[in-house]
């Protein structure tokens, strides 16, 4: 109870939808700003009300995610913030984050939004490749996202922008040039993701009718050593499977995530983790509809559609879930504060054994377990043998 929160704010509407995207996203001709910034200020004081039964918690990060929250009007985001100021003990260094797309009518924002207090944007730039950002279906071109790098650099004092790899046909050399061009534009943090295909996307039905494919393997293991070779050559680090940042530059908002910390989310099929007074950690889904989501936060103060108390065994595989996903792994103390389960009872014992004597995991100290270089490129095949 004593730790800080980390707050998450989701804006359900794109201007279109991607296809490879499988997030609560919608696309639609008309948005009701004004129903949405009330209902979401109505739900964060529900939740605050919730968070604070135990005394008026700390809170260390706010995320406007989507969709695309650079759609919603900065006026709203500015009375969100002003709101968790109000409700919560900020942290001095409060870190804002608004995610956002290169395109002109976001960029046109951008001011705005800082004005509003956002102080770290995060550019969903994808690619620098006009073919690649075509297949990817993306509404702008390189010449506009580097335009758009160039003016949310200025504009904010931190700055992400996210690429996605392992296209179909993408060679290891296209991608280390595409990537070095892309580091040379100096953000100090990146997220790096490998091309998937998530179910009842379009790229799924396309991929289940062969009209692609992607590497694999190898092949894919490859684009991924690369991903870190040319990230560390301009001072960014892996931290987490997918993330790379200059020291000091992570993204505190996700490490919450990660570290299994605390976190509100409030918004159309948002998710959340809640430790109550007594003890009990509650996790919490809202309805994913827009426009349900709306009127039930209109006629309750909240859409909470699911909602259970995590067991014990719970809290410990979610915990291991996550945390072994980041560089520095998990610390077994964590895991059992978490839990109030000892770390023998939350793994499979041989498992584990088998796991780091083939050098997939490692003890980076006797209290801290993590994935080796080797064991990431794995790590969704070996979590399942390891997690009881």
């Amino acid at each position: 109870m004593m730790e800080p929160l980390a707050l998450y704010i989701h804006w359900p509407f794109c201007a279109a939808k991607c296809p490879y995207c499988d997030f609560n996203s919608h696309v639609r001709d008309r948005i009701d700003q004004a129903g949405f910034a009330t209902a979401l200020r109505r739900e964060l004081a529900h939740e605050a009300a919730r968070a604070n039964q135990g005394g008026r918690r700390r809170l260390a990060s706010i995320f406007f995610g989507g969709g695309t929250p650079s759609l919603m009007d900065p006026a709203t985001a500015a009375l969100l913030i002003e709101d968790a100021r109000r409700l919560f003990e900020a942290e001095p260094d409060l870190e804002i984050t608004l995610e956002a797309n290169p395109t002109s009518v976001e960029l046109a924002k951008l001011r705005a939004f800082r004005a509003a207090g956002v102080n770290r944007a995060s550019l969903g730039v994808q690619s620098l490749e006009p073919a690649a950002l075509a297949f990817l279906g993306r509404r702008h071109d390189a010449a506009e996202a580097i335009a758009a790098l160039e003016q949310a650099r200025a504009t904010f004092p931190r700055l992400s922008f996210d690429l996605i790899y392992a296209r179909p046909g993408q060679a290891d050399s296209a991608w280390r040039a595409e990537l070095r061009q892309a580091l040379a534009l100096a953000a100090d943090h990146l997220s790096l993701y490998q091309l998937t295909i998530e179910p009842g996307t379009q790229f799924a039905t396309l991929f289940g009718r062969g009209a692609f494919t992607l590497p694999e393997g190898e092949e894919a293991a490859r684009l991924y050593t690369a991903t870190a070779e040319e990230a560390a050559r301009f001072g960014l680090l892996s931290y987490e499977i997918s993330n790379y940042a200059r020291p000091g530059a992570e993204s505190r908002h996700n490490l919450a995530y990660w570290r299994y910390g605390d976190y509100l989310g409030i918004g159309a099929g948002a998710h959340q983790r809640l430790t109550l007074p007594d003890g009990r950690l509650l996790a919490s889904r809202r309805h994913r509809g827009p426009e349900e989501w709306l009127a039930r936060v209109l006629r309750d103060g909240h859409a909470v559609v699911e909602e259970e108390a995590l067991s014990p065994r719970d809290r410990a595989r979610e915990a291991l879930l996550m945390g072994l996903r980041l560089t520095e792994g998990v610390d077994v103390q964590r895991i059992e504060q978490r839990s109030s389960l000892p770390f023998a009872e939350c793994v499979e014992a041989e498992a584990l054994q088998d796991l780091l004597a083939e050098g997939l995991l490692a003890w980076r100290t006797p209290t801290r377990l993590a994935a080796t270089p080797d064991g990431l490129l794995r790590l969704d095949s070996l979590l399942p043998l390891l997690v009881r």
